[in-house]
């Protein structure tokens, strides 16, 4: 039923060609039409209110879809039915009003009527809509966890960020400051230390002036007093 079904509704090579009723042809699960008080009566979409996109529908997603239609498939002959005799009109040489009432003489031998197969398409958007609405839920809680969650913990580090910017400025202030009094400093320590060895040197220039002084008196004293 499922592979039958993708080849209803998707177009596996376009230019391939047309597909012909009987190896389309969808099997109706019993020969009782569907009771229309199942079906839900809210009036249906056009065409118009549904834009086919442009480029290829992904397989994972039609094959989800399809799965859907195939589990929720009605009783009898519907529009499933009726589609795939269509589909088998495909390669006839015929415009699309006399294609659409020729497929339905084969449906009003099974009893089945318009407003029938009108519900039963209904019924059938219905199950799409659902797996519409269960994938948008799904895809909000991934949006959450993946974008709105990870969006929270952007701002968390961006925070961080922003807090070890202004330590880090604030650490190069007191270390501008501390390489000012290191340079400070040290310049002082040079010029004690200039002044201090220029003291010795004048210390030790007076005293070996004054300690010349006496040791040559020694030396003479020597020489002379005897």
């Amino acid at each position: 039923m499922f592979d039958k079904l993708k080849k209803l509704f998707v177009i596996e090579d376009e230019n391939a060609a047309p597909s012909t009723a009987k190896s389309n042809t969808v099997e109706p699960k019993s020969k009782e039409a569907a009771p229309v008080s199942s079906v839900d009566t809210t009036p249906i979409k056009t065409s118009a209110d549904y834009n086919t996109p442009d480029g290829k529908a992904d397989p994972k997603f039609i094959d989800i879809l399809l799965k859907s239609i195939e589990k929720n498939n009605l009783e009898g002959f519907d529009y499933l039915e009726y589609k795939s005799s269509l589909q088998g009109l495909d390669s006839m040489a015929m415009d699309e009003a006399t294609r659409y009432k020729s497929a339905f003489v084969m449906a009003k031998t099974m009893g089945v009527t318009p407003q029938k197969l009108l519900n039963s398409a209904k019924h059938y958007v219905g199950v799409l809509n659902q797996e519409e609405k269960k994938f948008i839920d799904a895809l909000k809680n991934q949006r959450q966890k993946q974008v709105v969650g990870k969006e929270d913990e952007l701002k968390r580090l961006q925070k961080e960020v922003e807090a070890k910017k202004a330590k880090i400025k604030q650490l190069e202030k007191e270390i501008a400051k501390d390489e000012a009094s290191y340079k400070s400093i040290k310049d002082g320590i040079n010029k004690s230390a200039a002044k201090v060895e220029k003291t010795n040197d004048r210390f030790m220039h007076a005293y070996k002036v004054v300690l010349g002084q006496i040791m040559t008196d020694v030396e003479n004293m020597k020489k002379y007093l005897k």
